[in-house]
């Protein structure tokens, strides 16, 4: 249980640390979601002393989400909001 927490807490560390220095979201959040999906696969098919956990992608996933949830809310604030 221990592991998929320091998933979730480095993924989401990056993810939030990314947005802070303002690296492009879209990048940065499709790096991470697809550094926890190779990752975790070339575990699983290269790697035969390790195993590839889909629990730790959901670990990853959630951290990436939980990041940059917290990361637009403190480093980008609230939308104008538009007037007509």
């Amino acid at each position: 249980m221990a592991d998929k927490f320091a998933h979730m807490f480095l993924f989401g560390s990056v993810a939030f640390l990314g947005l802070k220095l303002r690296i492009s979201a879209r990048w940065l959040l499709g790096a991470l979601v697809a550094n926890a999906v190779v990752s975790e696969l070339a575990q699983y098919f290269l790697l035969p002393q390790r195993d590839g956990d889909p629990f730790d992608v959901l670990a990853d996933l959630i951290g990436v989400a939980l990041g940059a949830w917290l990361g637009f809310r403190v480093f980008r604030g609230p939308r104008a909001s538009r007037t007509t």
